[in-house]
């Protein structure tokens, strides 16, 4: 099977700070824009910022004894990728949501994870596994 990329359409605030976020301090290239919108390749994937004063949510779910942002959206990295990300935000002095950190430990479905937000307050997750197998472990 190959895995096809998703598509993912989301509210910005500010589409010069969209672009500072997602294309510098994450490296995604950019694709396509507009003055209402701005393509970029997230690892692969498609997302697309979309100029709106409806931008962010604070609800969040407890587990593992953090709260988790809802609604939020990330990738599944390799762990090489998910420790470069890591030092990358911190040395743009990203501030955490959650800060990366290893949930699950020695259980199915063990992950290295981080919780951050985008100058409009969309809540991001990336994550890793040591054996991507357990991604859908029960």
């Amino acid at each position: 099977m190959s895995l096809r990329p998703f598509h993912l359409a989301f509210p910005v605030h500010d589409l010069a700070a969209a672009r500072a976020f997602y294309g510098e301090t994450l490296g995604c290239a950019e694709g396509r824009s507009s003055e209402e919108w701005i393509d970029f390749d997230f690892y692969g994937h498609q997302i697309v910022a979309h100029l709106s004063d409806a931008a962010g949510d604070r609800a969040a779910n407890a587990v593992d004894g953090h709260d988790v942002p809802v609604p939020h959206f990330g990738v599944v990295l390799t762990m090489p990728q998910w420790e470069a990300l890591a030092e990358r935000l911190r040395a743009a002095d990203t501030v955490f949501a959650i800060e990366p950190t290893v949930r699950f430990k020695g259980q199915p479905g063990e992950q290295a994870t981080m919780f951050f937000r985008d100058p409009s307050g969309n809540a991001l997750e990336m994550k890793a596994f040591a054996d991507d197998a357990a991604l859908f472990a029960t």
